[in-house]
C-alpha cells in the first residue's frame, strides 16, 4: 500500500506516516521512556514538597541527612522551596511530553530533552551542596537527582536520534 492510501483509509494519520519520528520503535520507547521516569521524578518532588509546608523532615532509613538538607537554607531559591521548583520541573516535562504525543510536532520533543539539560545541572549542583557543603545525603532528593540524571540521558538520545533520522529523511 502507499501511503497516500494507508492515509486515505484512515490506517495512519497524517503525521504518523512511515517518515514520521514516532513510526520507529526506537524512537517511541525513548518517549515512552521519559514519560516513564517523569513522574517518578515528580511524585518524589511533590512529597518533599509537602514535607516542606507541613514542617515536617522526611523519614531517612538509610542515613541521617534528610533532615539537614531539607531544613538548610539551600533548601529554598528565592524563598521557594527547591522541591517545589523540582516539581514543577517534572510538571512541565509530562505536559510537553504528552503535548508531543498528541501533536507530534518536533520542535515540542525537542524543547523537551533540551530541558532535561537544565534539571540535569541544577542537579548537579545540589547533589554539590549534598557532599560538599553540608556534608548530609537526602535520600528523596537522591532520588531526584537520579531521575534528573535519566532523563537526560533519555533527552540525549532523543536528540541524537532525531539527528539521525531527519537525516535519513531529508
Amino acid at each position: 500500500m502507499t501511503n497516500s492510501l494507508l492515509n486515505s483509509t484512515k490506517l495512519l494519520e497524517p503525521n504518523d506516516s512511515p517518515r514520521h519520528f514516532l513510526s520507529h520503535r526506537r524512537h517511541r520507547w525513548l518517549v515512552w521512556s521519559l514519560l516513564a521516569v517523569s513522574p517518578l521524578g515528580f511524585l518524589d518532588a511533590t512529597y518533599l514538597s509537602l514535607e516542606h509546608y507541613l514542617n515536617r523532615a522526611p523519614p531517612c532509613s538509610l542515613t541521617n541527612g534528610c533532615e539537614i538538607v531539607t531544613t538548610s537554607s539551600y533548601s529554598l531559591l528565592f524563598g521557594i522551596p527547591v522541591a517545589l521548583l523540582g516539581a514543577a520541573y517534572y510538571l512541565f516535562i509530562i505536559i510537553g511530553l504528552i503535548y508531543y504525543l498528541d501533536s507530534k510536532k518536533p520542535f515540542v520533543i525537542k524543547w523537551v530533552s533540551r530541558l532535561t539539560a537544565a534539571g540535569f545541572i541544577f542537579s548537579i549542583y545540589l547533589v554539590y551542596l549534598q557532599v560538599a557543603v553540608l556534608h548530609a545525603i537526602c535520600l528523596y532528593c537522591m532520588l531526584s537527582a537520579l531521575s534528573s540524571t535519566a532523563l537526560f540521558i533519555l533527552g540525549l538520545m532523543v536528540l541524537k536520534s532525531h539527528r539521525v533520522f531527519e537525516r535519513r529523511s531529508a
